[in-house]
């Protein structure tokens, strides 16, 4: 994680934000009246999807089960009905 000051940042925003998006690289941004961390959008949808995901009863366990399920006991995707 990049960390740099405001003004710094105003001087590079273009490059900082290209960064962040190209190589979702978040920037900490700190200020004298509190600090910001930039994040890509696609960063920040997958987090508020993990969160989701993780608000829903019973979820968490089911993904972790799914985590340690070898792929040879599971079904092909193209077999999956949806």
């Amino acid at each position: 994680m990049t960390t740099t000051t405001v003004t710094n940042f105003r001087k590079n925003i273009y490059t900082m934000v290209e960064n962040t998006v190209r190589y979702n690289e978040p920037v900490h941004i700190t200020t004298k009246d509190g600090n910001v961390i930039m994040i890509s959008e696609e960063d920040y949808l997958g987090l508020i999807e993990s969160l989701y995901l993780i608000s829903v009863p019973g979820m968490k366990e089911k993904l972790l089960d799914g985590l340690h399920t070898p792929l040879d006991e599971t079904i092909p995707e193209e077999e999956v009905v949806w």
